[in-house]
């Protein structure tokens, strides 16, 4: 009996030695984080719709939320007004100056049919059939009729330019009008609350009907597909870490457990700092370290600001 307890004793033992010098330390702390995006009103008014939560998961580009923008179409009603009123004071400088071109096109006709009369009237004159007042008389009608084609022409040009300026003029007045109405469009647009990126909002700032000003946040909202835990390690540390190693991640479970995660270094710290708070003992915090951010793929069991131990 006494050599069975003996044994049972050494085994104990031998246990308790197996267990103390397992290496179960740590070879970083740190906690995990993640990029978090505040989304914020782009427009004053009430906040008429806004369909969103805490904990839910969002679509890059999907609609949340509208803002009231009965003003600014009403405003946008009245430059648009406006801008009619003016372009109707625009004048259409083809419609006007056909007449002119009618007239014109008539006195050509007659100046032609005039230089037939005067080849006959020559004609007649040269063969002794007529006298020749009857040739000055058509060459004195010729030279009335250029005058007119000549002034009527003049007087088009007068006109085209008269108008030509009045119509400037109107496209001046109307061009502020137009774009006016784009920044309107845009205010417009802006008053719609879209989501910017895919994820979960962590945090809601606003309620349905609340008056937002321009600026106010709404929500808060990150990627939590993968989360980044940032750690510290020790200067004596870093040979033992490179960017783009693969590490072993491990968060606290029920029954004194640890749940494992595979993690990925993607960045260190080219500077020392003193070891953070929130990290270390007292006497540890004076302590230089490094900061890295290790990737970590996240089934849903990893929260912005949760604890986390690495081993390499």
């Amino acid at each position: 009996m006494k050599r069975t307890y003996f044994l049972l004793a050494c085994s104990l033992l031998l246990v308790q030695v197996g267990c103390t010098t397992s290496d179960d330390t740590a070879d970083a702390y740190g906690n995990f984080e993640a990029i978090e995006t505040t989304v914020s009103a782009q427009a004053t008014g009430v906040l008429q719709q806004f369909t969103v939560d805490e904990g839910q998961l969002l679509k890059a580009g999907q609609a949340v939320g509208q803002i009231d923008t009965k003003q600014l179409r009403l405003r946008r009603a009245q430059l648009l007004a406006s801008k009619q009123a003016v372009q109707n004071r625009t004048p259409n400088v083809s419609a006007q100056l056909s007449a002119f071109a009618q007239q014109v096109s008539v006195q050509q006709q007659q100046l032609k049919n005039l230089r037939r009369e005067q080849e006959r009237s020559q004609n007649l004159v040269n063969a002794g059939a007529a006298p020749n007042r009857q040739l000055d008389d058509v060459n004195a009608q010729i030279a009335v009729v250029e005058r007119q084609i000549a002034l009527s022409r003049q007087q088009r040009a007068a006109q085209a330019s008269a108008l030509n300026t009045q119509r400037s003029g109107t496209a001046a007045e109307a061009a502020p009008l137009a774009e006016q109405v784009k920044q309107l469009d845009d205010q417009i647009a802006r008053a719609s609350v879209v989501n910017p990126i895919g994820g979960t909002v962590t945090v809601k700032y606003a309620e349905p009907d609340e008056v937002v000003s321009y600026g106010k946040p709404l929500y808060k909202i990150a990627t939590l597909d993968v989360i980044t835990l940032r750690a510290y390690v020790a200067g004596d540390q870093l040979t033992r870490v490179k960017p783009g190693q693969t590490v072993r991640v491990f968060i606290d479970a029920p029954n004194n457990q640890l749940k494992p995660y595979t993690g990925t270094v993607t960045w260190i710290s080219s500077k020392a700092e003193f070891t953070p708070k929130i990290i270390q003992t007292k006497d540890e915090r004076v302590n230089l370290v490094y900061a890295l951010k290790i990737k970590v793929k996240n089934d849903g069991g990893l929260k912005i600001g949760m604890p986390g131990e690495v081993r390499f």
